[in-house]
């Protein structure tokens, strides 16, 4: 597509350098899109991308503090593409992802936002799909995204997933910086409707999100500090529902309250951490009554659209085979994704365990499993398959977003 628009995709980092520094290796293995790659993010951050081969075609800006909003405000700044995507640090994008957005937006030029699909930390099931929501950031599944939605809401924005036109962001003033972390995205969603556009669902547009360690969270999605969140639902209450604000943060309090003596019963936490996050989010609270919301006029950007590869990775390779030999496919892998091709590697095991996708830190993609176990887990537990026959349903099964053609299939079963 000659003719379709530019795309930027802006990621704000803090704290993950790491996580980082995946996320943009899977980007630059963008199938047929020449898309612009523009990092806000600490020093730590700024350091790991310089270190990256592509560097010197990464558009990079200083975050000066830790506020999600305001740096994405400070990557659309640098965005030079008529399309702006968003992807948090501890996502990565499937290879076609940039591809589907740029055919959506070419296939509809008056169309104001997307937002697709989210995968959990599996890399198969589904961690956020359609969702409405209204006026108190409350969220409603939906069973069919392109139907009417229901009454009082509109299509929620994921912010790890979503493309918005630039000319849109524009208008709209960007993201609230009252939105330190939580609803920027909600927030922007609402204003988005407000202004008589819409959002639309694109399910071919899927992205990996592992929930990475932060400030305000372990790994295993341990609260460290509900202070944000407090903070971030109280401005937006007094945005767009002020009327049901008192009622909704009793609300608050009472499912985040839930939420922890869950966790307590898993052992995750003690009574005492229950006191002290609870504490957090009244101190939220309270901030969030003051705190100041605005939007603010982005500056345009005067330099050249500048993408991140000189041309898009051309050349999906699949190589297949058993566990025991997981070193030496992995060595292949590793050959081919440095010679670059787009790799992807399924490890079986002669077992019923269930299947799991990453994306490594060498930049390819590896699916690890038993035989017989299930990928998609509203699926039977176990399955008898042929080894062939598994490796032909997987690649059937991903073929849509991993691969711009036809793959390249290398069976290692010896």
């Amino acid at each position: 597509m000659t003719d379709a628009p530019s795309l930027s995709v802006v990621v704000a980092s803090h704290g993950r350098p790491g996580a980082l520094r995946r996320c943009l290796m899977a980007l630059s293995q963008s199938a047929r899109v020449r898309l612009e790659a523009v990092v806000v993010a600490d020093k730590e951050g700024l350091e790991a991308v310089a270190r990256l081969p592509d560097a010197g075609r990464i558009r990079t800006v200083l975050q000066a503090e830790a506020n999600l909003a305001q740096a994405r405000n400070d990557g659309i700044a640098q965005a030079a593409g008529e399309i702006v995507a968003f992807i948090d640090d501890d996502a990565v994008p499937e290879p076609t992802w940039a591809e589907a957005i740029t055919r959506a937006f070419h296939a509809s030029p008056a169309r104001a936002a997307v937002t697709g699909p989210v995968l959990g930390r599996n890399g198969i099931s589904l961690q956020w799909g359609p969702v409405a929501v209204d006026r108190q950031g409350r969220d409603t599944p939906l069973d069919d995204p392109d139907g009417p939605m229901p009454d009082g809401t509109v299509l929620k924005l994921h912010g790890t997933n979503m493309a918005i036109r630039r000319d849109v962001l524009d208008a709209l003033g960007g993201f609230d910086p009252a939105f330190r972390f939580f609803l920027d995205d909600t927030d922007l969603a609402l204003r988005l409707a407000e202004a008589g556009h819409a959002a639309t669902w694109l399910p071919s547009a899927q992205v990996h999100h592992a929930f990475a360690a932060s400030a305000r969270r372990t790994a295993d999605r341990v609260p460290l500090s509900l202070h944000d969140i407090g903070a971030s639902t109280t401005v937006f209450l007094r945005k767009h529902a002020p009327d049901e604000m008192d009622p909704a943060l009793r609300q608050l309090a009472e499912d985040q309250r839930a939420r922890l003596f869950r966790l307590v019963r898993k052992r995750k936490l003690g009574a005492r951490d229950v006191e002290t996050l609870m504490h957090s989010l009244g101190e939220g609270i309270e901030d969030g009554r003051t705190r100041a919301h605005s939007t603010q006029a982005i500056p345009n950007r005067t330099g050249d659209f500048l993408p991140v590869t000189e041309m898009p990775v051309e050349g999906d390779v699949v190589l297949g085979g058993w566990w025991v030999h997981a070193a030496r496919l992995r060595a292949e892998a590793e050959r081919l994704t440095r010679a670059g091709s787009r790799v992807t590697v399924f490890l079986f095991d002669p077992t019923p365990r269930a299947h799991k996708v990453r994306f490594t830190e060498g930049g390819w993609w590896e699916q690890r499993g038993g035989l017989y176990g299930r990928s998609d887990r509203k699926s039977s537990r176990f399955q008898l398959w042929s080894a062939k026959t598994r490796l032909s349903e997987e690649l059937r099964r991903i073929a849509a977003t991993r691969f711009a053609d036809d793959p390249h299939v290398e069976f290692r079963m010896r």
